[in-house]
């Protein structure tokens, strides 16, 4: 097996849910493993259509055959079906994660006086007639 090829394991979860099976109607796809590994290969990679190997097929075919099942919600559901709903255990690498330019932090001192500013024209607690009542005696 090669790096970017899926697992046996991998393959008889996903293998049914795939169309061109024995059962279905029409032609019956014996090469759906070479294609999922084609599909595979170029999303871990991250090259282009034109630039998948030749033991995977002409590059269009595969191309077009993805699509169709795109278009069918066929990858939608395979995934849906995947779905780890087990996320008792999550990492995130921060190395990978960017705040925006502007949550690198505020300026020393920006947050103080702030503060300051709202503790001096914050309202008191005091009603209209006690302050009155203070300011004439």
């Amino acid at each position: 097996m090669r790096r970017h090829e899926i697992t046996d394991d991998q393959w008889n979860q996903i293998k049914e849910l795939l169309p061109g099976k024995a059962s279905d109607p029409g032609r019956t796809a014996a090469d759906n493993r070479l294609f999922v590994n084609a599909v595979l290969w170029l999303a871990r990679t991250g090259s282009p259509w034109r630039d998948l190997p030749d033991r995977f097929g002409k590059w269009n075919s595969v191309y077009q055959r993805f699509n169709r099942l795109a278009k069918a919600g066929v990858w939608g559901r395979l995934l849906a079906s995947l779905k780890d709903p087990d996320l008792e255990c999550l990492m995130l690498d921060s190395t990978v994660i960017r705040a925006h330019q502007h949550a690198a932090g505020a300026k020393k001192g920006a947050t103080r006086r702030s503060a300051d500013r709202a503790a001096a024209s914050a309202r008191s607690s005091t009603s209209r007639s006690n302050r009155k009542a203070d300011l004439s005696n």
